[in-house]
């Protein structure tokens, strides 16, 4: 196991890698040290090719608060707007390194989720969540715009309507209800969470990730891509796997009639 600096904690076991916020007196909110860590972190995991899934997480009873409003403040005082400038100049590029990441990414969602916690969560490829948990986009409570890409991601999960709603009315929104609006995949008793979270790891490291890592950038690009385009995009991409050691393996193990091992076919 391999730990890092403290505010953004990365451990790898085998061929899983967690990511650690590691503020819980702040319930891991993020000010600029934090999330220069945490993208440092993920560069880290993106780069390594023995890691085929990631688990994001936090430390304590959070998951991620967001921005440390608090922090940003104080350090501008006449004009906050420059704090939020240079934080989301790294945040943002966090959002897009998971986005972009050819590996999945999962959010463990130990506690609440709120404000750019919230975008963070979303912006992951799966997400499960314990029971006492919740989710909450909390900007405009502040007086301020939703950033992270959950302007992007929010109505692409729970449609326009309901993106507006959550938005605008800033609702607390509990796992169950969480479950129902489809913003997470699973909802699981606390003290079951953790192991949970390493099972749904565990079972994607060990498909085809080389493939996963195709359909993971061809669904990013549908909504924005013309059919034609799409359509080429998915032949190439076909192309890629099928000539890949994991599509090899892949294509063998559904001709001989046994289960694929694509841990051993790099």
């Amino acid at each position: 196991m391999n730990e890092t600096q403290d505010r953004a904690l990365l451990s790898i076991e085998g061929n899983l890698a967690r990511i650690t916020l590691n503020k819980p007196a702040r319930l891991n909110a993020f000010d600029q040290g934090t999330i220069e860590e945490l993208h440092a972190r993920l560069t880290q995991a993106a780069r390594d090719p023995a890691i085929r899934c990631v688990l994001l997480t936090g430390t304590g009873r959070a998951f991620c608060a967001g921005g440390d409003l608090g922090a940003i403040v104080a350090g501008h005082p006449d004009r906050p707007g420059d704090g939020f400038r240079a934080l989301a100049a790294v945040y943002h590029q966090c959002i897009i390194d998971i986005r972009l990441m050819p590996k999945p990414v999962v959010a463990v969602i130990n506690g609440p989720a709120a404000g750019g916690g919230f975008s963070l969560a979303l912006a992951c490829d799966l997400r499960i969540m314990a029971e006492s948990a919740f989710l909450q986009q909390a900007y405009t409570s502040s007086g301020l715009c939703i950033d992270g890409g959950s302007s992007f991601t929010l109505p692409r999960l729970v449609g326009l309507a309901r993106a507006l709603e959550i938005a605008m009315l800033d609702p607390r929104i509990p796992a169950a209800r969480a479950l129902e609006l489809g913003l997470v995949h699973r909802v699981v008793p606390d003290d079951q969470l953790a192991g949970e979270a390493a099972k749904l790891a565990a079972d994607l490291a060990a498909r085809a990730v080389g493939a996963i890592g195709e359909v993971k950038a061809l669904l990013n690009r549908s909504f924005d891509t013309p059919l034609e385009r799409q359509l080429e995009d998915e032949r190439q991409a076909l192309v890629r796997c099928g000539d890949s050691p994991e599509g090899r393996e892949g294509l063998s193990a559904f001709i001989e009639k046994r289960a694929p091992d694509f841990l051993s076919h790099r």
